[in-house]
């Protein structure tokens, strides 16, 4: 079952890391800075970096250092990874990980563009970090724990690589309640990064059952209906994009379901996967997104 989620998950970003999108779409920009990111931090980094998927902008409170390491957990096309790398500075190194092949691809291709000597990206899940014991300082992350089959792992894996004292700052979706079971069962909701959050207060229990001291779990007050602002820029919209629409967009705008679907520029030669998105219509249709909230995430290991 994890397994065909994680196969399920690495084919819906593939097509996102496929796409056009990027900063350069006003509604991929504001989705950006409704969640924490400023216009210069955004046109500081290649466009293509941000393709609207982020619930938070976990730089803005890691407190990096010159000479720090740190590694993104999930840094997708490397939106992340280029601001800690400028925070870091050429003696330090910002490391992103990601599990599908096409979001390396764009990453290291905006690596490149960018001229940065100081990122490394590596494929694996997070579960498995494919770095020594004690070799990072700062753990970052954005909108990508809620999408890990076995938390406890990644939560584990990252008090592994951290050095003692190193620190945790994580923006994610978690929840306040119970979602619907007709919910938290579906493989469309937990793509759409809703059915594989878990409670607030488990996710607190997580951390510190993995060791981790001084654990800060802080809802931002975000509203996760931003998504929706990629309206005809959403993710089937494209020009290279094969997949229906951004799961984001869809799953997140609770009050208009189908909102993105209904508004985008997708047309019938681009037909969207019609189970995933009825599912999908069927169940949100039923849903409360006031159950889920952005929560930026802080710990420390201890020294």
């Amino acid at each position: 079952m994890a397994e065909h989620l994680l196969d399920s998950v690495r084919s819906k970003y593939s097509a996102v890391a496929e796409s056009a999108l990027s900063s350069d779409h006003a509604g991929v920009k504001a989705v950006a800075e409704a969640f924490g990111y400023t216009a210069e931090e955004l046109t500081s980094i290649p466009a293509a970096a941000n393709m609207g998927l982020s619930c938070g902008n976990p730089t803005a409170t890691a407190h990096l250092k010159p000479g720090e390491v740190v590694v993104d957990l999930g840094s997708g096309g490397g939106l992340d990874v280029f601001l800690a790398a400028k925070m870091v500075g050429p003696t330090g190194r910002a490391i992103g990980i990601d599990m599908t092949p096409a979001m390396l691809d764009r990453a290291r291709a905006n690596a490149a563009a960018g001229g940065y000597s100081n990122v490394e990206f590596y494929l694996s899940t997070i579960d498995k970090i494919p770095l020594p014991d004690a070799s990072v300082d700062c753990v970052i992350s954005n909108c990508v724990l809620n999408l890990a089959p076995d938390k406890p792992a990644v939560f584990r894996e990252i008090a592994r690589v951290l050095k003692p004292g190193g620190r945790v700052a994580v923006s994610d979706i978690a929840l306040k309640h119970e979602l619907p079971e007709a919910v938290s069962r579906s493989i469309a909701a937990y793509v759409g990064c809703i059915a594989g959050a878990i409670r607030i207060d488990d996710y607190r229990a997580g951390l510190l059952a993995a060791g981790f001291q001084h654990v800060e779990i802080v809802d931002s007050g975000a509203d996760l209906n931003a998504y929706a602002k990629v309206e005809n820029q959403s993710g089937c919209c494209s020009p290279t994009m094969d997949a229906g629409p951004s799961l984001h967009a869809a799953a997140l705008n609770a009050a208009h379901p189908l909102a993105v679907l209904e508004t985008s520029c997708c047309t019938p030669t681009i037909p969207a996967p019609a189970s995933l998105h009825d599912e999908l219509a069927s169940l949100l249709s039923q849903y409360d997104v006031n159950a889920a909230a952005s929560v930026k995430v802080y710990a420390i290991k201890p020294s």
